[in-house]
């Protein structure tokens, strides 16, 4: 068996990995606490429980299955808890990716795919972001994905750990079945949150600042669809494996759309009114956030073909609709 150990693979991005990982033919062992995610998403190859704070756990997970490479997605990721919380991120986040990389090395699995974000950018409006753009996070979130990558770096220089590190952007529709989806607790993703308010689950969607220097006043954010994204992360496996060296990519479409144009796509999909409030700014939210790199596409040969904004919310609209979302 050519196994993958996949960290939060019961969680949203992770169990779509999961998936993409068998057709590919691989083995995926998701590594979650279940503080996120749910099991119910674990569908396509072996479960272990366990925390990345529990370096015993880690180290008997690797010397079962002997992963050929590591997929790593399990880190907390609300950007206004990592304001009030940051230590909670530092250790989650940080410390547990240390545990793992360092478990890595020593069971002689030394290919890396790492899920960081483009929060390690921080607030740059009107700047290009790319792989080289200078990296200034304004939240925990964001310094803590920073920090991992700073790890890999000076493990792969120490121990010769390759990685792949995806900075990828809103992440946003769901699997082409509906046999897993986003689902979060509790949910703070945009898309989702329109389509709970369109769907009577709130009472309605909550816009956090109108006033920023947008034409409509609300943030802008790139969005890439969770199977192109991590159709990235396998060919990121394939990357390592073909012994191709440490990279780091930046996944996104390279448009921007605003709150108010990701509602109004939603209602224009789902022919219903998105019933929203109007709230003041959340601390630690950019203004604007979207890729202009073609790095991937050009590197690894990755097309971003799904992620358009009526077939990504047309797909997790269908997920919403499916039962599962009710379990």
């Amino acid at each position: 068996m050519t196994n993958v150990l996949v960290t939060g693979g019961a969680g949203y991005i992770g169990s779509h990995a999961c998936k993409a990982l068998k057709a590919a033919g691989f083995t995926p062992v998701t590594f979650d606490n279940l503080c996120t995610g749910w099991e119910d998403a674990v569908k396509f190859g072996p479960f272990e429980k366990g925390d990345l704070l529990d370096r015993p756990r880690l180290d008997e997970v690797f010397a079962k299955y002997q992963p050929v490479a590591v997929m790593h997605f399990a880190a907390l990721s609300q950007v206004g808890e990592s304001m009030s919380n940051p230590g909670k991120y530092w250790l989650n986040n940080t410390c547990g990716s240390l545990n793992l990389i360092e478990a890595a090395c020593a069971a002689g699995c030394l290919n890396f795919v790492f899920s960081s974000t483009c929060a390690t950018y921080g607030e740059q409006d009107n700047v290009v972001l790319n792989e080289d753009s200078v990296q200034l996070p304004i939240n925990a979130y964001g310094a803590s994905k920073r920090a991992i990558e700073d790890m890999l770096r000076d493990f792969d220089a120490s121990h010769g750990l390759k990685s792949v590190i995806f900075r990828y952007f809103n992440v946003a529709g769901g699997d082409d079945e509906a046999e897993i989806g986003e689902f979060h607790r509790p949910e703070t993703h945009l898309i989702p949150l329109i389509l709970d308010a369109i769907d009577g689950k709130r009472a309605a969607l909550t816009i956090f600042g109108t006033d920023y220097d947008t034409p409509d006043g609300t943030c802008i954010r790139d969005y890439v669809h969770v199977c192109d994204l991590v159709d990235a992360h396998v060919l990121g496996v394939n990357w390592l494996r073909a012994d191709k060296g440490s990279r780091v990519f930046n996944l996104g479409t390279g448009s921007g759309f605003s709150v108010r144009e990701v509602m109004d796509a939603a209602a224009q999909v789902t022919g219903r009114t998105v019933p929203f409030n109007e709230g003041p700014r959340r601390a630690g939210d950019c203004t604007k956030l979207v890729s202009g790199s073609t790095r991937a596409e050009e590197e690894l040969g990755w097309t971003p073909g799904r992620s358009t904004l009526d077939r990504m919310i047309a797909d997790a609209w269908r997920w919403h609709q499916s039962g599962h979302y009710e379990k």
